[in-house]
């Protein structure tokens, strides 16, 4: 049956290739340059917490606004405040240094009058020297897998406010979330954007960055049966470094795994292939995680 899958005992639509949310995510994008240092973005409607993903995403874009040449390999930043839908965001740049090899860039993202994010990053020109990976996990193709918000819904009781209709999220275990059950294995899911990735590599980066923020916390939740939904959690810090130029227009591999927890803090690893088994990206993110009282 063209254009339908079967889902939960009955046939629904196929997503569209492109849908609205991912033309509104592209459009959060656009950025408005205000000063030489100085941007304005829009959150985009929403209730409750701004996405990280989003703040953190806009921050990279203003600071690549500001560098002539290069491309992203790293990033460290620090989530101070949660967002909010109900104002512009301020981002204020500080054009640490201009090398020839390196570009050094720090962020402040201000929203109401004070940061609610901070972001150092750095930019480099490619250049020939040593090349090595671990090969990719092996994973099962993402056709056919089920998808990340049909997984949710799923969940008995589960709070689905939140959902991104930007990014198509397929994961390769769908028994990974039992409430309840808890699970040490790498988890494992599909990406890709629900549309068409304009050529600049600017956006790319920012595609990255933004999903690279999703299924962090879940990561380490599950690991004590926690399922999403069900448990009070929230990004502290979040690290990125990029080991080949970003590139996001068709599916990506994101392996996570949380390899230690303590005192309500979890801290996850993850790492992003391409379709062809290049590691592309690499991530890091403490996030405070507790249990619903």
């Amino acid at each position: 049956m063209t254009g339908y899958r079967w889902s939960r005992k009955r046939w629904v639509p196929e997503p569209e290739p492109e849908t609205s949310a991912f033309k509104a995510l592209l459009g959060l994008f656009d950025l408005e340059r205000l000063d030489r240092d100085l941007f304005l973005g829009d959150p985009g409607p929403g209730e409750g917490r701004l996405f990280g993903g989003l703040v953190a995403a806009q921050s990279v874009l203003a600071a690549s606004l500001t560098v002539e040449e290069g491309h992203l390999h790293s990033l460290h930043s620090y989530f101070l405040r949660p967002g909010r839908h109900d104002s512009p965001l301020r981002y204020v740049v500080d054009q640490i240094r201009n090398g020839r090899t390196f570009t050094t860039r720090r962020v402040v993202a201000m929203q109401g009058g004070e940061a609610i994010f901070n972001l150092s990053c750095s930019f480099t020109r490619p250049e020939e020297g040593i090349s090595h990976q671990d090969p990719m996990p092996e994973a099962p193709p993402p056709e056919g897998l089920e998808d990340w918000e049909t997984v949710r819904t799923r969940i008995a009781g589960m709070n689905t406010r939140w959902r991104d209709e930007a990014i198509e999220l397929r994961i390769c275990d769908p028994t990974d979330f039992q409430p309840g059950v808890a699970s040490q294995k790498p988890r494992m899911q599909w990406m890709r954007p629900r549309g068409e990735v304009p050529d600049d590599p600017r956006i790319h980066t920012a595609l990255v960055v933004y999903a690279s923020d999703r299924t962090l916390l879940s990561t380490a939740g599950r690991r004590h049966g926690l399922v999403p939904g069900r448990m009070h959690f929230a990004s502290l810090d979040h690290s990125l470094w990029c080991h080949h130029p970003p590139r996001f227009d068709d599916w990506m591999l994101y392996v996570t795994h949380s390899p230690a927890a303590h005192a309500a803090r979890g801290l996850i690893f993850g790492s992003m292939y391409r379709a062809d088994g290049t590691h592309m990206t690499s991530v890091a993110q403490e996030g405070l995680i507790r249990r619903p009282r």
